[in-house]
């Protein structure tokens, strides 16, 4: 899979899921829209195209062993430009298309992180573990806890592809990080993203177990 077939997937697994979960909720149509469109028909303006980059490794790259299962499962330093003025808050989404699971709308999720600061344009390498971080408004998630779970492909087959997709909302969210299912939780917060997203940027990282 190319890097751009790996964004595009990306691309259309966020659309999907975000008019799925809005549709579960009730939530008027009108989610994501492709970058330089309308905003969800709701006069919001365009979503903005922006770049999510990590001194970690390159977009596209091979991720090092620090930051998967493999090593010491760090969570990667991030940092970003781009965001609109509206920004109230970003969404960063981790997860890994090569392992979808269910009806195959979702996957395996390494890490959901909301209610970033919208004046924030970078995360530090290493978060530490736990529901809320610094400050008691941002919270994480990730399919096996509240903490970063490292990509961890086996040796045995390709290498998957990690997707770190962060979205610029003109909201900040109200949904806990605990008291459901991190599945229940995903859907809820993908569900309130709906008709607020007003920029995403998306960043490709490579891994496979090395062969025993």
């Amino acid at each position: 899979m190319s890097k751009l077939e790996t964004r595009l997937l990306a691309f259309a697994i966020s659309l999907l899921l975000i008019a799925t979960s809005a549709a579960e909720a009730q939530i008027p149509p009108g989610g994501v829209p492709p970058a330089g469109r309308g905003g969800g028909g709701r006069g919001r303006g365009a979503v903005q195209v922006m770049t999510l980059t990590t001194t970690a490794f390159n977009d596209g790259g091979t991720i090092p062993t620090k930051y998967t299962q493999v090593g010491e499962e760090a969570s990667p330093p991030l940092a970003w430009t781009g965001a609109p003025d509206s920004a109230a808050s970003f969404v960063l989404i981790v997860h890994d298309p090569n392992a979808a699971t269910g009806n195959g709308l979702d996957d395996v999720l390494h890490w959901m992180v909301w209610n970033i600061p919208g004046s924030a344009r970078a995360l530090p390498e290493a978060i530490p573990h736990g529901a809320t971080l610094a400050g008691g408004n941002t919270r994480q998630i990730s399919v096996s806890g509240p903490y970063f779970r490292g990509a961890a492909a086996p040796a045995s087959g390709p290498p998957h592809h990690y997707l770190f997709e962060l979205y610029a909302l003109d909201t900040m969210l109200d949904v806990p990080a605990v008291g459901q299912s991190p599945a229940a939780t995903r859907a809820a917060i993908v569900a309130a993203m709906a008709g607020h997203v007003r920029g995403k940027a998306v960043m490709v990282g490579v891994f496979r177990r090395p062969a025993p």
